[in-house]
């Protein structure tokens, strides 16, 4: 017994000790922190979907032949540019010329016959059985005409459409055959970036939607153009969408096979952002301290308000509320481990939001208010 009263006598000396050195210490006022903040403002947004695309002329085809001939007239070079219409080759064509030529003086012949013998029919003079014969001699002729002037003209290849020639794989000499490349030919005045995207972003894809493509071997120069058409099917192995746009070549920088990444602009919006520093990610969720005017103090004297917010697109630097903020309402981005909820503050500097302003670091905010307060 006597040791339980020794113990017992020991702590009540302890705690009066304690409580007394309690009693000595004077009470003081909540210390008010001084923070960072910054305001949540409007800004136009938009995601951007990154894909790898390959270009094409905007129009390309094989130059072949469609008989089989020797090459007479070569009459372009390699990498020319040609208009439409121009020939590129002849074959051998001096019996087609001369059948033509024959075929369309009996054309021309059998026309005069009927013109003249139309004349007479008009006075009686020539029966319509005679009339008739000599139409039709002339629709023969003519016909027999047209039809070698069509194999004339297949002896001619020409440039269906205007565009920059490939290089020349045949020589004058040379015999033909049907479907032998000649050369290339491609419309490079407007060029096809054709590339693949995640059926996910399905919603967000629509024609005319900007992008803007670039490539090491151009020297990662932008090019800028639209969407102009999309697939109708999702692959069913990749699960993407096949995505065609078009870009203006005025200088013929781009040419058909070079791989570009391309970043296409969707969902274009107006919406909430403030910098991604004034975030407090707890589990799944995020919060963020604001601002609340402190009513009986003095007017640059504060009180934070811990509340949650819904995040949307995270970008650099910053990150888009689509829930829980109001425009204006400012939010502490610096001092977030010295407060709480409830905690008066002081504004000590106050970020900008600015996107065309470059971001300021803490020792420039903190010169720029002490610059201020002097």
């Amino acid at each position: 017994m006597p040791l339980f009263f020794a113990v017992r006598l020991f702590f009540s000396v302890i705690f009066i000790f304690a409580a007394s050195a309690h009693a000595q210490k004077p009470e003081r006022g909540e210390q008010v922190v001084s923070v960072i903040v910054q305001s949540a403002t409007l800004r136009d947004l938009q995601n951007n979907i990154e894909a790898l695309g390959n270009l094409r002329a905007y129009e390309s085809t094989r130059i072949t032949a469609k008989t089989t001939k020797t090459v007479t007239h070569i009459r372009f070079d390699d990498a020319q540019r040609v208009e439409k219409g121009a020939v590129l080759v002849e074959m051998t064509n001096a019996e087609e010329s001369a059948l033509m030529e024959e075929a369309r003086l009996t054309a021309e012949d059998a026309k005069k016959q009927l013109q003249r013998t139309q004349s007479l029919a008009k006075t009686g003079a020539v029966s319509p059985a005679t009339l008739d014969e000599l139409k039709r001699d002339y629709d023969t002729a003519n016909a027999r005409f047209l039809a070698l002037q069509a194999r004339y003209k297949d002896l001619l290849i020409t440039a269906p459409f205007s565009g920059v020639v490939g290089l020349r794989d045949i020589s004058l000499g040379s015999l033909v055959t049907p479907g032998q490349t000649i050369t290339t030919l491609n419309d490079d005045s407007k060029m096809k970036l054709d590339f693949t995207v995640p059926s996910i972003y399905l919603q967000s894809l629509r024609t005319d939607l900007p992008i803007e493509a670039q490539s090491k071997v151009l020297g990662d120069k932008i090019f800028k153009g639209k969407i102009f058409s999309m697939d109708n099917q999702v692959d069913e192995a990749t699960r993407s969408i096949k995505v065609r746009a078009i870009l203006d070549n005025p200088n013929r920088e781009l040419q058909q096979g070079v791989l570009m990444s391309v970043v296409i602009h969707a969902d274009l919006r107006k919406s909430l952002v403030v910098s991604e520093s004034a975030l407090i990610p707890m589990g799944s969720n995020n919060f963020v301290f604001v601002l609340q005017p402190n009513k009986n103090d003095k007017a640059d004297s504060w009180s934070v308000e811990k509340r949650q917010v819904y995040i949307g697109q995270r970008y650099k630097g910053y990150v888009e509320i689509e829930k829980g903020l109001q425009a204006g309402e400012k939010v502490v981005t610096h001092g977030l481990q010295k407060i709480r909820a409830g905690q008066t503050v002081k504004i000590m500097a106050e970020e900008s939001n600015d996107p065309e302003k470059k971001a300021e670091s803490l020792p420039e905010l903190l010169q720029q208010k002490k610059q201020e307060g002097k």
